[in-house]
């Protein structure tokens, strides 16, 4: 009886691989899975657009700096550094965090100060895109979302942190109401002035360079570079038309099988459209590729490049 059920097991697993393939994703995703749980509540919380993983130039020093998240509202403008540690958190004299883990044990040079160093980039480059903005427009905040984490008293932490506890308590703000976070912003202003500003900085987020973007099934993300397509040449072939100068956005709409073959993925790609937010339903095009197929994508500060199954990817957004 064992025997049959063990052969059995084998069996159902060579045929999973073989039309399947293996969904199982190896890569970390709980950090990019933090950002994108606050960017969601954000928009709940506050009526405005949330952005998410810039990767803004620095004029100083010719690089990119990431920044995890930039909310704007009618109102404010918060950058937003999103630490999803575990463990107990406490703070030392020069402001740098020390996290204590049960395998390892991390040290972050003081995340507001970061935090602040970020926005000031963003500012520089907004005014370089011709958005000169009122001194103190922007502030910043350092979100703790994680509930595995035990800190300090919230009281020893800078304004500028938002601890776990805080962050479940804030309630949705009224339409009306203008949040504290900055206080003055855009206040005395003429109305038009304030619709105007907040209509380029729109426009500027909209269009400034991001991480490419993988969505996984069982609500995964991971932010980093998409690289290639590794499969059969037909499928290689089929795909070919997917690059970021000419695409935008992926997703794989459903799965079929045919007989004892292969399993295959339509893929419906949207071409890139510098003129508006996103093509039209009428103008995604759509390729059938094997399930087996592959993305090959190198996330965000990690040094090697992870493989991912089409049938374990929802959508795969690319940065200009």
């Amino acid at each position: 009886m064992w025997v049959e059920i063990i052969c059995g097991l084998i069996v159902y697993r060579l045929f999973r691989l073989f039309y399947y393939g293996d969904d199982v994703v190896e890569v970390e995703t709980s950090d990019s899975n933090a950002l994108f749980s606050v960017a969601n509540r954000l928009g709940k919380l506050f009526v405005g657009k949330v952005y998410v993983g810039l990767r803004i130039p620095d004029a100083d020093t010719g690089t990119r700096q990431n920044i995890d998240i930039v909310l704007v509202t009618k109102g404010e403008a918060v950058v937003m550094s999103v630490k999803n540690l575990s463990g107990f958190l406490s703070v030392n004299a020069d402001g740098s965090w020390v996290c204590e883990g049960k395998h390892k044990t991390e040290r972050l040079p003081d995340p507001v100060v970061e935090a602040k160093k970020q926005a000031s980039i963003l500012e520089s480059y907004l005014e370089q895109r011709g958005v000169a903005l009122p001194e103190g427009h922007f502030s910043c905040k350092v979100v703790l979302p994680n509930p595995k984490l035990r800190t300090i008293p919230s009281g020893k932490f800078s304004s500028e942190v938002i601890t776990y506890d805080q962050w479940v308590q804030m309630k949705p703000e009224p339409k009306s109401m203008i949040s504290g976070w900055i206080k003055g912003a855009f206040r005395g202003g003429k109305k038009e002035m304030q619709e105007s500003i907040h209509q380029k900085l729109d426009f500027i987020l909209s269009t400034a360079p991001i991480w490419d973007r993988l969505e996984l099934k069982a609500n995964k993300y991971v932010l980093g570079e998409f690289m290639e397509f590794k499969g059969k040449q037909e499928d290689i072939n089929a795909l070919k038309h997917i690059r970021r100068s000419k695409v935008s956005r992926m997703t794989i709409q459903k799965t079929s099988m045919f007989g004892f073959g292969p399993s295959t993925l339509q893929v419906l790609y949207s071409p890139r459209d510098y003129r508006s937010e996103g093509a039209s339903a009428s103008e995604w095009k759509e390729v059938t590729v094997r399930s087996s197929t592959e993305v090959l994508f190198q996330p965000q500060d990690s040094s090697k490049v992870s493989k991912f199954k089409l049938s374990s990817i929802v959508s795969l957004s690319l940065s200009a």
